[in-house]
């Protein structure tokens, strides 16, 4: 191989690992929630769905296609973010998945979550917090 193409292919392992590695502009996948109860416009304070098996089926869903890259399969994070099955049961628990969902996490002026409910509605979103709730472990 000659040395204008060691370069190129130089230059497309690097920008294929950048790739890799970043998020990137990700855009959340549209959630299917018929067969739950819907709930308007105006944020519940707590989870409506708590232990409803249709929401804990379309969450699981939802979590799989929209959360699972950073906070990984099951709920089971590599460490990159946070580790859900920790998340607290109820009220507490509602309060501030409510808070990270509605306004994301940014840190330095990086997203590190963007603010979900700008593309899921609050009945997907509350179904990933009942399905979160179904995989919970105590630490």
């Amino acid at each position: 191989m000659n040395k204008k193409n060691t370069t190129a292919v130089a230059l497309l392992l690097l920008a294929a690992a950048s790739n890799a590695w970043a998020h990137g502009d990700v855009v959340p996948q549209a959630v299917n929630t018929d067969g739950l109860e819907p709930l308007g416009t105006e944020w519940r304070e707590e989870n409506p769905y708590r232990d409803n098996p249709k929401a804990i089926e379309i969450g699981s869903s939802a979590y799989n296609q929209n959360c699972a890259a950073c906070h990984g399969l099951e709920a089971k994070s590599g460490g990159i973010a946070p580790d859900l099955r920790y998340l607290e049961i109820g009220a507490t628990g509602d309060e501030w998945f409510k808070e990270r969902v509605i306004n994301g996490a940014v840190r330095d002026g990086r997203v590190y979550m963007p603010k979900m409910a700008d593309f899921l509605s609050q009945e997907a979103l509350w179904a990933v917090r009942s399905y979160l709730e179904s995989v919970h472990v105590e630490e």
